[in-house]
């Protein structure tokens, strides 16, 4: 999908640049699949900050996805093609031959009118969501389970497609967009094609009050924070932070710092870490 520039009539659109959403083609999503999430700002149960950055923004509904893909057998046809305003990618609805009615990710070239399906024996067609074991190798392929059944988890974003590299035993081994390497089970699924939506990084804001829309809050500089609120604050003028490593304002190092706990379940299928 094209991107388009705005006219430079104001400081705000002067390096705005939007998406053009002529592909789309309903302004209403269905009624049946929408559901409220509850805002957090950001807070924990016990309603402290646990997230910084995060509070305000546009009310919206969000559109329950099918990430699971298991309705197999039932073919189903592409109604329309929908903006989501919880992903960057476009979602699609689309109409079983029994009359439900599902959300899906929207592959690139999608269109309205298509068919597409599910299962073990449908056939690696665009759209089509299948087990990992009947998809062959170099195949692009995205929303990705981790655990077979669980529902997609690997490559949902606009554009992302992971390539799957190779197939032994019990296990394939899944390139994703990061170029990290991993070990998927042949037993889960995956949709063939790549996202839709390319151009959803080359979009350009242009002003405040629309990442506020998003509900981002400002982030702010530690070097202009008091010292009692960040380590690097205080000083007169402008001042080096002037101490071993940039901190957090928690007074942990930011640069090599390791902050992770081992999650053996997840790490031992890596192969290879992105770069």
């Amino acid at each position: 999908m094209p991107v388009r520039k705005r006219r430079s009539l104001t400081n705000g659109q002067r390096e705005r640049v939007d998406l053009d959403y002529g592909d789309l083609t309903a302004s209403r999503p269905e009624k049946s699949l929408l559901t409220k999430v509850q805002k957090t700002g950001g807070r924990d149960w016990r309603g402290r900050i646990s997230s910084r950055h995060i509070g305000g923004g546009g009310k919206k509904l969000y559109r329950m996805i099918d990430f699971k893909r298991n309705k197999d057998g039932v073919p189903a046809k592409v109604v329309t093609i929908e903006y989501d305003p919880y992903r960057n990618a476009f979602i699609s609805l689309v109409n079983y031959q029994d009359g439900e009615k599902r959300y899906i990710l929207t592959p690139l070239s999608l269109k309205v009118g298509d068919t597409v399906a599910s299962g073990p024996d449908v056939d690696v067609k665009l759209g089509n969501a299948l087990p990992i074991k009947n998809i062959p190798v170099g195949t692009m392929i995205h929303n990705i389970e981790l655990s077979a059944g669980k529902g997609g988890a690997l490559a949902r974003s606009a554009g992302a497609f992971a390539s799957l590299v190779a197939k032994e035993g019990r296990y394939a081994t899944i390139k994703l967009p990061s170029g990290e390497q991993r070990l998927v089970h042949i037993d889960c699924r995956a949709t063939v094609g790549q996202l839709s939506n390319l151009d959803a990084k080359n979009v350009v804001l242009g002003r405040a009050g629309r990442m506020r829309h998003l509900g981002r809050r400002p982030a702010v500089r530690g070097v202009a924070m008091n010292p009692c609120d960040h380590p690097h604050g205080g000083g007169e003028g402008r001042s080096p932070i002037g101490m071993p490593s940039p901190m957090t304002p928690w007074g942990k190092p930011t640069l090599g710092y390791k902050t992770r706990k081992k999650r053996k379940i997840s790490d031992r299928f890596i192969i290879m870490r992105r770069a």
